[in-house]
């Protein structure tokens, strides 16, 4: 499911995630601090179990893995992959757009404007040309500067706000074909999710200090922009060595209350930092040869009880592009689902704001939290429902409209909508369900439960509407014309020969 900026810790296990305890984690402290005081029993200190997990098979897990990213760039996709990443680029590139006239956005910019660099790598809504490490950090800051980029439930993550700006960055430094881009960028998203799916996911993130939101990116970032970068199977393996090193983030960006440094930590640092990893090791650097096996390696540090398989568990057969979210509406993830039972039941049998008499919502407990009559406007639902109750639509426009959350006729239909928290959804949970029930004032009563949002492997979004969401980011910043151009280019990528080709349309005149 979608992930929301203000989600909180929860201790559902995923599936496939490893068994993770806060029991385990204590004895697991309590075994680094006897490591730190006896360095040379260190890997003896570890239960035998343990041990076996984090050394069998672990080399070829890597010979494996950097083989498969070695090669990628070479690998035809299926048809179906190879759409679903049009799909995902387009709509990072719209979020990026948008993302130019919001807070973390104009930091961003501010940012790259003062310490640049090189004239080499596009950074998108502006006319600023920079390196393209920093042109990574910025594009990814701004990809993630709203909640209207794509996300991956199992490995609870932001895939597309990371590698997209990484292989973008890359891909103008060595001046990629558009076929070589797309490879990149479905590597990326195949990559990144399985190091924390590795980790356990969700139940990994709720138990530990650790944020998935951060691991997962990097390494699909770093992937994409090596592969972009056309590293060979050892330049790979040293490759992610740097970018074990480099992994890290903190769950306190659930605290950021402004979007700044979490748009830095989903998009921006990550984003940086693989790419940082991907052109030290194209430039010459050399490194430890497996950093996921042998003496304080990357899953001794972060989860002893993951099997280091899970890194090429059906790599090359199962894309995880296709199993990404796309955002049908751009707010919060807990108030997709309420919106989508509005629009389906007004399909239904059509109603006007004044004909309504009380709206209830029931989310998950934790969602319901999330959202209840918060001061931000996207991730308010009362506020959002009101909107949609008025303009029979939620637009990027409408959802960051702060004047509206004062405005009379939005309160007063805002006073007619409940929420209550549900505890039966929330044992449902990572599944993010809504149920509203709405009456009507000629006393009918209408209820719809959505248990699988518009954009969801399980309910996708077409071409069409993709490309409509695309439309509502991208036209106010770089107008019709240009954003008419720039879809038709990302539908047509395997005919670019060079991915700078995307410039012109992706900046202002």
């Amino acid at each position: 499911m979608p992930i929301h900026m203000k989600s909180k810790r929860r201790s559902s296990t995923a599936s496939d995630s490893p068994d993770i305890t806060r029991r385990s984690l204590l004895e697991l402290a309590g075994l680094a601090i006897t490591a730190a005081a006896f360095p040379s029993s260190a890997a003896s200190a570890l239960p035998p179990a343990h041990q076996a997990k984090t050394s069998q098979g672990a080399g070829s897990v890597m010979n494996g893995l950097s083989t498969y990213m070695s090669e990628a760039a070479k690998h035809p996709l299926p048809d179906e992959v190879t759409e679903k990443t049009k799909h995902h680029i387009l709509d990072t590139l719209a979020a990026m757009i948008s993302g130019s006239n919001l807070l973390p956005g104009q930091r961003a910019l501010q940012f790259v404007r003062a310490y640049g660099g090189t004239e080499i790598s596009t950074i998108v809504a502006s006319n600023i040309l920079c390196g393209p490490i920093e042109a990574a950090l910025a594009n990814g800051v701004l990809a993630h500067a709203d909640e209207t980029d794509d996300s991956h439930a199992p490995s609870q993550s932001h895939p597309g706000c990371a590698v997209i700006p990484a292989a973008l960055g890359a891909g103008e430094q060595f001046g990629i074909s558009g076929t070589h881009f797309l490879r990149a960028v479905a590597l990326g998203y195949d990559i990144g999710p399985r190091v924390t799916m590795t980790l356990g996911g969700q139940q990994f993130e709720a138990e530990s200090h650790w944020s998935t939101h951060s691991i997962s990116p990097l390494f699909g970032a770093a992937a994409a922009a090596s592969c972009a970068a056309s590293l060979n199977a050892q330049q790979m393996r040293w490759m992610l060595g740097y970018t074990a090193q480099q992994s890290s983030g903190l769950g306190a960006w659930n605290r950021d209350t402004e979007h700044v440094q979490k748009a830095f930590h989903f998009g921006g640092m990550t984003a940086r930092s693989g790419v940082t990893s991907a052109l030290l090791v194209h430039s010459g650097w050399t490194g430890v040869d497996d950093l996921f096996s042998g003496k304080d390696n990357f899953f001794q540090a972060y989860n002893p009880h993951a099997d280091p398989s899970g890194l090429i568990d059906k790599l090359g057969e199962r894309y995880e592009v296709v199993r990404t979210n796309i955002k049908k509406w751009p707010v919060g993830s807990p108030i997709q689902a309420a919106l989508d039972a509005l629009e389906i039941l007004r399909e239904q049998r059509p109603f006007d704001a004044d004909q309504v008499r009380q709206i209830v919502v029931r989310l998950a407990t934790d969602e319901a939290a999330i959202v209840n009559n918060r001061e931000i406007s996207d991730i308010c639902v009362q506020h959002m429902l009101a909107v949609a109750l008025l303009d029979k639509t939620v637009t990027f426009a409408s959802a960051h409209d702060v004047a509206r959350m004062k405005d009379s006729a939005t309160l007063r239909e805002r006073a007619k909508i409940k929420l209550l928290p549900d505890e039966e959804l929330e044992r449902l949970m990572p599944l993010r369900v809504a149920v509203l029930d709405v009456k009507l004032t000629d006393g009918t009563n209408l209820a719809r439960r959505v248990d699988n949002v518009r954009g969801t492997p399980e309910n996708p979004m077409t071409r069409d509407e993709i490309i409509a969401k695309a439309r509502d980011l991208i036209t106010p910043v770089l107008g019709a014309p240009k954003c008419t151009k720039l879809i038709a280019k990302v539908f047509e990528l395997e005919s670019v020969a060079d991915i700078r080709e995307l410039r012109p349309l992706l900046q202002l005149s």
